[in-house]
């Protein structure tokens, strides 16, 4: 199974993220889990200094920005053909 995690305090940025991130996985018909973390000092320890950020099986694939869906699609496709 895959671990997302979508890391942001809760703003726009970050809830538009974690919406991207679920509607992929749920047309990709993806085995993941999709969690979130808003501690910033639990941010930080990701290594994700400007969120919103997205973790992928504990690597960080995005930080400081909302990627398209094309490009979640790409970082999730990638990720589960390792």
């Amino acid at each position: 199974m895959m671990e997302i995690k979508v890391a942001g305090p809760g703003c726009a940025k970050c809830k538009q993220l974690e919406d991207l991130v679920n509607e992929v996985v749920a047309e990709m018909g993806m085995d993941a889990q999709v969690s979130k973390i808003t501690d910033f000092s639990e941010i930080v320890q990701t290594g994700i200094m400007t969120t919103p950020g997205m973790i992928v099986n504990g690597k960080v694939k995005v930080s400081g920005k909302v990627p398209t869906k094309a490009e979640i699609t790409q970082i999730l496709t990638t990720e589960a053909a390792q």
